[in-house]
């Protein structure tokens, strides 16, 4: 009994979240398989409320993880870009139409009179709250993807997802990583100028403050890239090594073949009438895809420095993604009318309780997840306060 508040602090311990270092800082591959995870659960339900909460929990674990970094800011440019869908979407319906039909019709537009040859399509004419509402929960569906590969965006270092890559991919890692990079330093930049520009007293919206930043922004974007191309070219990026043709001719083959089983088996799953197939030519295709990946690897002569280790808090945080994605594919087969509510009639989507459940479970990297040092030192200087004023007030009293 006397050891019992010695092993409840060491439990304790043991799960609090340490404060992330160049050590322990979790892999790049791990926030990416939470994120995906997320996005295909998004994928599978059209429900608002699921959708909602798969955004919220995105965005607890976004405003709880991320760091100082420049791509930790894009978040809510991809929350501005889900949005931005939503309404483009929505008008697309008005303007163009659906094929709901609805009986609760909103307002009426003039009907512009098409030729024969295009039936099935009209431009304006009746546009029905059903159609309305359908079109909702599809733009909701797409912008809930987008976020969630923002959140991946935000809390993943992009250089060190590209260290996490096989040899052979390592050329096209470098462009994807590139093309990643360009969005969160291209929002920075455009934060940095409009600040700024407010600090002398310069206009920050219009069409002429628009264009006065955006030159800026392309200048130093393609300084960047310049600066990029010339620093890969003094380390000598871009040297292979001598491989046999047979080697060539193997790996090309194993790569080309797994990757058409990859999109067979996947196309088999989804389909109805593939189901039988499908797992079985995805497993052979994932197999063949990496068997070439490994033998692809010998033409990178590249070392990796600091490797990343996936340790038991990389695996909680990428697990949890997979148990969301797979509690949603589950409950679609079970219940799929609660993941995709009824439009005709009109009906107020409900919650369902277990895949709500399971997307709580995504919530688990805010509570594993290493502490960001700037967040730790917050949470450090709140503690401190508060032992302080408790002090104070016990001397007082």
């Amino acid at each position: 009994m006397t050891y019992a508040p010695g092993k409840a602090r060491l439990f304790r311990r043991a799960l609090h979240a340490p404060e992330a270092g160049r050590s322990n800082a979790l892999p790049a591959g791990a926030w990416w398989l939470w994120a995906l995870g997320l996005a295909t659960a998004a994928s599978r339900t059209t429900n608002p409320l699921l959708l909602g909460l798969l955004v919220g929990v995105a965005g607890y674990v976004v405003a709880a993880r991320r760091t100082d970094a420049p791509w930790a800011r894009s978040y809510g440019a991809f929350i501005k870009l889900g949005l931005f869908v939503i309404a483009l979407r929505l008008l697309f319906s008005v303007f163009l139409g659906s094929q709901i039909p609805g009986t609760h019709t909103v307002f009426t537009l003039p009907e512009v009179p098409l030729p024969d040859w295009a039936q099935g399509v009209r431009i304006g004419g009746r546009v029905t709250a059903e159609q309305l509402v359908f079109s909702l929960y599809d733009g909701m569906k797409l912008a809930a993807l987008l976020i969630c590969v923002g959140a991946a965006n935000s809390l993943a270092n992009p250089a060190r997802l590209l260290k996490s890559l096989p040899g052979a991919l390592y050329e096209v890692g470098v462009a994807v990583v590139v093309a990643m990079t360009f969005a969160p330093n291209m929002v920075a930049d455009v934060v940095r100028l409009r600040t700024a520009r407010r600090l002398r007293g310069r206009p920050t919206g219009g069409v002429k403050a628009v264009a006065q930043i955006g030159l800026p922004v392309l200048e130093g974007a393609l300084e960047r890239s310049v600066a990029v191309a010339a620093s890969m070219d003094a380390r000598g990026y871009g040297r292979t090594a001598e491989v046999p043709p047979a080697v060539r001719h193997t790996t090309s083959v194993l790569t080309l073949g797994g990757l058409l089983g990859v999109c067979a088996g996947t196309y088999g799953l989804l389909a109805a009438q593939g189901a039988v197939y499908g797992l079985p030519v995805l497993l052979a295709g994932l197999v063949a895809a990496m068997a070439g990946l490994r033998l692809g690897g010998r033409r990178s002569v590249r070392t990796r420095y600091r490797p990343d280790r996936w340790g038991a808090r990389a695996w909680l945080v990428a697990g949890s993604g997979v148990v969301v994605a797979a509690a949603m594919i589950w409950a679609g087969s079970v219940d799929p009318e609660a993941l995709h509510p009824g439009v005709v009639p009109l009906t107020a989507p409900e919650l369902p309780l277990r895949p709500a459940a399971a997307v709580l479970v995504g919530l688990l990297p805010a509570l594993v997840a290493p502490v960001p040092p700037s967040s730790r030192g917050l949470e450090e200087h709140d503690r401190r306060g508060f032992e302080e004023h408790d002090r104070s007030g016990k001397e007082q009293a």
